[in-house]
């Protein structure tokens, strides 16, 4: 628990100083977000607001992991970064490299489109085929893998399947929850908030999987997982920048995350979804998300069949927006809405706990 509240109280210090740093420099060098012109109309205002805050989010949660695992060697209270950790932290740095290249071409050329959609899908498939495969391997001394190429959902389950198939399956939940966060991250502080939300999920498991590892005792419902205690490190240092953030992109916001912190973030949760063998309960853990990602499906899908839209408009979020509800009142509902799916998955994470 001291390592929990190590990153996530230095990872906020580190952000919270950082950030007012980044936005009076974006400022200075007008790196400015380009709104789209077929967007809600109150969106113009916010043309020119910075973006690309995602930096200071990864910034300051490597800062604040790393140096909470040297103050824990250094006063004996715990050891130094594992191979889970840091391989869910490469996923969460190297997603976040492909957002910021998406966002400094979209400066750059002040258009609201960065990189290429092929372009943009190579750079994922690399870095998440490197994690996807990585986690199969460095078995610990109890023969132990970040990952087991199986399915999951409070556990592994079903047979292994073959590595290039379990890559593939990865690689899916890669890039469909980083865009899901992308999509997500329309209106001040939506994805934070959300993110937050599914951050706080998952050091509740991994403080759980470490009390209850097969390390620990072998009994019927231990978790064969390698790192749990350092994966909860992981999610409290990211935790600890999103509040950070938050504090900043609360509207009216002062900065975006761009799809350096969206893309960031939405590799982070299924890289812990996938080390703590919860992969399909991420589809609760990221309700919202999911929720919006359908959004967008259904309307281009009716579009394409029918030539009639569901939705006055697509991410959810705007529709709202259209029928005159206020960008607060969206926010803080979905908040809620978010908030619903992790309370019940969480309760049906400790559901095979319960007495019977």
């Amino acid at each position: 628990m001291i390592g929990i509240s190590l990153a996530a109280a230095l990872s906020l210090i580190v952000s919270m100083a950082l950030m007012p740093w980044l936005i009076n420099l974006l400022y200075r060098f007008k790196f400015g977000q380009e709104v789209r012109d077929d967007g809600p109309e109150g969106h113009k205002t916010k043309q020119g607001t910075p973006t690309m805050g995602g930096m200071v989010i990864i910034l300051g949660a490597v800062i604040g992991y790393f140096v909470a695992h040297a103050a824990m060697v250094l006063t004996g209270t715990g050891a130094g970064p594992t191979v889970s950790g840091l391989l869910v932290m490469f996923l969460f740095v190297g997603m976040g490299c492909v957002g910021f290249l998406d966002d400094f071409i979209k400066i750059y050329k002040r258009r609201s489109l960065g990189l290429r959609s092929g372009a943009k899908m190579v750079g994922q498939a690399v870095v998440g085929i490197g994690f996807a495969y990585g986690v199969t391997q460095f078995p610990n001394g109890y023969g132990y893998t970040p990952a087991a190429p199986q399915l999951s959902f409070l556990r592994d389950f079903g047979p292994p399947l073959m590595i290039g198939l379990f890559v593939l399956w990865a690689l899916f939940l890669i890039v469909g929850f980083s865009n899901a966060v992308n999509l997500t991250d329309g209106l001040d502080g939506l994805a934070t908030g959300a993110v937050i939300l599914s951050l706080v999920a998952y050091i509740f498991i991994g403080n759980w999987q470490l009390r209850q590892s097969c390390v620990e005792a072998l009994t019927a419902n231990c978790y064969q997982v390698r790192d749990p205690l350092d994966l909860a490190v992981v999610a409290a240092a990211v935790l600890g920048a999103c509040i950070a953030f938050l504090w900043f992109n609360a509207p009216p916001a002062k900065i975006f995350m761009g799809d350096t912190g969206s893309l960031a973030l939405g590799g982070l949760i299924v890289g812990l979804a996938i080390t703590t063998r919860t992969q399909l309960l991420l589809l609760l853990i990221g309700g919202l998300f999911v929720i919006i990602t359908l959004s967008v499906m259904v309307q281009i899908t009716s579009f394409r069949f029918t030539g009639k839209r569901i939705f006055r408009m697509a991410p959810l979020q705007h529709h709202f927006e259209l029928k005159g509800w206020a960008e607060t009142t969206i926010v803080i509902r979905f908040w809620i809405i978010q908030g619903l799916f992790v309370a019940t998955a969480i309760g049906l994470f400790y559901l095979e706990w319960m007495p019977r």
